[in-house]
């Protein structure tokens, strides 16, 4: 009896094991299957995926497939040379408790190269994105998130990102009007170039949005004629929450945008907005705003806000209109935006 009880003792774990080996290399096969029939998918549309090799690892708690020296290139309506990207390595990865969330890391080095742009180079020290798995069916949603992410064009002055979170969620049937894309972003701690003589100071403190893209986007066509098709079948950009923190500033807003008949963004919405004067001045004294145009505002806001306690920045809420490519507040023009130039290809 006290042998068959050592004898059971001892096969318990070996099965384990034993089963634990055999789910890890079904995972492993799911994993290596769902590349092989993505690469096979997106070659249909015209992507090419390279890679200098692969390997199988992560046992005994994940599945792991390895790509090395990983590319992908391919096309984007209206731009000839299309979209590269580029990273040392890539990593998907199966927790075996966890089968039906692909978690995707890039690895090393990267390159982006979007048109005839010059290429920015991206390192990060992480950057994952991670997926649900749905059998048949494409993902309905995405997360992302990277931690010093640090973005540099052509040997210029980097950019850096603390701590990047993105989420969107896909609705790709949406009909017109109807949500199609469910986002939020959050930033934290952006260095920007130095080079630049930035209003505000090279520091973004924090940067979060949270909005609703409604309408799907229309397929075929030239870009022009697909934002007509959007704007026509009720598109539009609901932002619920942006925040902003940047040297003086620090702003929370809500407001719906669309497109008008030539194609320009035009909303409107409201605004809190924290330390307005000192933020009005630094944008006048670099140019970016008129002297006559910051001095109305304040006027304006100061009648608007509430007295602040000792030492604290004035505050005020304040709405906001855009038309004709001119932000306005309370009918008094800040700053007339560039035009947006549609290629109509």
């Amino acid at each position: 009896m006290r042998r068959g009880r050592w004898i059971l003792a001892a096969a318990v774990p070996v099965a384990l094991l034993l089963g634990d080996v055999v789910y890890w290399r079904l995972a492993v096969r799911q994993l290596e299957q769902g590349y092989h029939q993505w690469v096979a998918e997106t070659a249909r549309r015209g992507w090419i995926v390279t890679a200098d090799g692969s390997e199988t690892g992560g046992w005994p708690m994940a599945a792991t497939l390895t790509l090395h020296n990983a590319a992908v290139h391919g096309p984007l309506p209206d731009l000839p040379d299309g979209v590269l990207w580029r990273a040392e390595g890539l990593e998907m990865r199966l927790a075996l408790l966890s089968p039906r969330t692909l978690d995707i890391a890039a690895l090393g080095r990267q390159q982006l190269r979007v048109g005839d742009q010059p290429a920015v180079d991206i390192t990060a020290d992480t950057l994952n994105a991670v997926l649900p798995l749905r059998p048949d069916e494409p993902p309905d949603s995405i997360d992302l998130q990277a931690s010093q992410l640090t973005a540099r064009q052509d040997g210029g002055d980097a950019t850096t990102i603390g701590l990047l979170r993105g989420h969107a969620a896909l609705a790709p049937q949406a009909a017109e009007g109807e949500p199609a894309v469910d986002f939020t972003l959050s930033a934290e701690a952006i260095h920007l170039p130095a080079s630049r003589p930035w209003a505000l100071g090279p520091i973004i403190s924090s940067l979060a949005v949270e909005g609703v893209i409604h309408g799907p986007w229309p397929a075929g066509g030239g870009l022009a004629a697909r934002a007509a098709g959007w704007r026509d079948g009720g598109g539009s950009l609901e932002i619920e929450h942006f925040a902003l923190g940047w040297g003086p500033l620090g702003l929370s807003a809500s407001a719906t945008l669309a497109l008008d008949d030539q194609l320009q963004p035009m909303g409107a919405g409201n605004s809190h907005i924290v330390g307005y004067a000192a933020t009005l001045d630094a944008l006048s004294a670099k140019g970016l705003l008129s002297r006559s145009a910051a001095t109305a505002a304040k006027a304006v806001l100061s009648l608007l806000a509430g007295t602040p306690a000792d030492g604290e920045p004035a505050t005020v809420d304040v709405p906001l209109t855009l038309q004709y490519r001119t932000l306005s507040m309370r009918q008094v023009p800040l700053v007339r935006l560039p035009e947006l130039d549609w290629p109509a290809r």
